[in-house]
């Protein structure tokens, strides 16, 4: 096996591309966007509607990051499992969030209907697969306090039932979600940058932002292409938030995800694979991840948790398709044409974050759960910022932690041992 390592999705598209670095910087915006992904792309999306005026500046090239390099599932929930999210935070701030991530669905949908984006979305539903037979009993408790708490309906799978939504004998039942999504997650960055500009705002490429400082009441911002002053800033850089915000950084750990892409499969096999076209990911604390695209399995997982190296990719292909045949056995002979990897951002306690830092806006913590909840919290942090209420965002309700006893810098040095405790939970259980 040699796979390519190459995005497989950038090659479904033309990403933004070095166009972005040929107009250069206005002097002044009214915000200053830093992150040129999901979070970044919507907040400016949703101000330029709004009149105000934005430039996004991106390090690297437009939508280069996580945001076409995920699965494209647009999932229901959060990354804690709701019945945690309750016992943590209570009745009413858990119902705000669960709601949240409904919305969260829902914006994708509107803006890819408003601005016309081809990026093949569509309510196919989220499967959570039970990897042991405790883990389905756990799920039909799960069923039942959705009901009651959220009033939200979710089916059990018996396992004598599950052929019908998974071609895979590996486990033991599982939890459908029929308002969750998928898209193409390329296209859709894609088509949200061309939104973006054609809404008015200012789009740069290649310009890392250095240096952040205050001066007379606006921000003054010197990047790679030059410096801008700006009213307001707002930072949606995710798993790559970098020193330039050191005390976000601080609180962020940078975690390395996997995916690998097959060769196209005849859809007989496809069919037999995933019936309905599921987004599909199992219960295990080292997870997996997997639904298909154009005939393709696309299959991932924390591999690894380290962010991104070639010969890290290298591994994570190894150890992905072991999983994907474990799951598969059909799969077997099947070539593996695309592995890459990407950096997702995880608060302390999992949770997702959005506030004011010394004057400046930010959203962060996605665990996974970006590609729905980055567009939604885009919006309505932009609109918190607008109508100064930021403090009354349900996600903004409770404490952004940093490390215990304060024993970090950004540079996260205990993901082998955070690798070794999530492998131990799933042998235990």
């Amino acid at each position: 096996m040699n796979p390519k390592q190459q995005i497989y999705w950038h090659t479904t598209t033309q990403m933004p591309g070095s166009s972005n670095t040929i107009a250069p910087l206005p002097n002044k915006a009214d915000v200053a966007v830093i992150g040129g992904g999901y979070t970044g792309l919507s907040a400016a999306l949703t101000l330029a509607k709004k009149g105000v005026s934005v430039a996004v500046l991106e390090a690297e090239t437009i939508g280069w990051g996580a945001s076409s390099r995920n699965g494209g599932m647009t999932l229901t929930g959060l990354k804690l499992p709701m019945q945690s999210v309750f016992k943590k935070f209570g009745r009413d701030t858990a119902k705000q969030l669960f709601q949240c991530s409904l919305d969260s669905v829902s914006a994708v949908e509107r803006i890819v209907k408003e601005e016309k984006i081809d990026c093949g979305f569509a309510r196919y539903g989220h499967l959570l697969t039970a990897n042991k037979p405790r883990h389905y009993q756990a799920l039909i408790e799960e069923v039942e306090f959705m009901d009651r708490e959220f009033d939200h309906k979710v089916k059990l799978i018996p396992p004598n039932e599950q052929q019908t939504e998974i071609g895979s004998r590996l486990f033991h039942g599982g939890l459908l979600d029929e308002v969750s999504g998928g898209l193409n997650p390329a296209q859709y960055v894609t088509g949200l940058a061309h939104a973006v500009e054609n809404a008015g705002a200012t789009v740069h490429a290649q310009a890392r932002v250095n240096k952040i400082e205050r001066r007379e009441g606006r921000f003054v911002l010197e990047t790679d292409r030059g410096s801008l002053t700006a009213e307001s800033v707002l930072v949606g850089t995710s798993g790559y938030t970098g020193s330039v915000t050191k005390r976000l950084q601080r609180k962020i750990i940078p975690i390395g995800s996997y995916i690998i892409a097959t060769e196209m499969l005849n859809d007989e096999l496809a069919k037999e694979l995933i019936p309905k076209g599921r987004m599909i990911f199992d219960y295990k604390h080292y997870l997996n991840y997997f639904r298909l695209w154009n005939n393709r399995m696309i299959f991932g997982g924390r591999a690894a948790f380290f962010p991104e190296t070639a010969s890290m990719i290298r591994r994570s292909a190894e150890i992905l398709r072991r999983e994907m045949i474990q799951v598969y056995p059909q799969l077997k002979d099947v070539k593996v044409e695309y592995v890459w990897g990407g950096t997702l951002d995880f608060a302390f306690d999992k949770m997702t974050h959005v506030g004011e830092d010394n004057g400046i806006y930010y959203s962060l913590g996605y665990a996974g759960h970006g590609v729905a909840m980055a567009t939604y919290l885009g919006e309505t942090v932009a609109e918190a910022m607008l109508n100064g209420n930021i403090k009354e965002h349900p996600f903004a309700q409770f404490k952004f932690p940093s490390a215990p006893l304060g024993l970090y810098d950004g540079r996260p040095w205990f993901l082998p041992f955070a690798g070794a405790w999530h492998k131990f939970l799933d042998w235990v259980e």
